[in-house]
């Protein structure tokens, strides 16, 4: 799931989720039914008549998410999925992605936030001046972590 919305502007919503099971060839009504599985899971059942054009940044980063989960089930790659977004909508992406995470789908997200990262995270990989990676506990409890908290909450 990209930063920017990369979604195919002459494709319906619908379409655009379908659209890496069309690739793959599966029969049309599978691909459909599939989708519309996926477009509740992320709360846009209500917009799969309407292009991306008609659509609010929240709902086109719901979409994308969509279309990946179409792709695969398994591991998804998230840059900055909230960029952009206002807080209301930034916490619902984040509360959407927690819910995939939980349902066992394995999450990769890149973030400068945080306190979503300490929020959300299992594992945290930090990279600056110095490199940290382990688990949110791990994190919290060294240098780094302290340093990045106590100064930003």
């Amino acid at each position: 799931v990209f930063q920017n919305y990369a979604l195919y502007p002459h494709l319906t919503v619908l379409e655009n989720i379908a659209f890496p099971l069309e690739v793959l060839r599966v029969p049309k009504k599978e691909r459909l039914e599939k989708a519309e599985k996926i477009a509740s899971l992320v709360h846009v059942e209500n917009l799969l008549k309407r292009f991306p054009g008609q659509l609010s940044g929240g709902q086109q980063q719901r979409v994308l998410l969509a279309r990946a989960l179409c792709s695969t089930r398994k591991l998804l790659l998230l840059d900055e999925p909230v960029a952009g977004l206002d807080p209301k909508v930034t916490a619902n992406m984040y509360e959407l992605v927690d819910g995939l995470n939980k349902s066992g789908v394995s999450i990769i997200m890149i973030s400068h936030d945080i306190g979503a990262a300490v929020k959300y995270a299992s594992h945290i990989l930090h990279i600056g001046k110095k490199i940290f990676f382990g688990t949110k506990d791990e994190y919290l409890n060294s240098t780094l972590g302290k340093l990045f908290t106590e100064v930003e909450y």
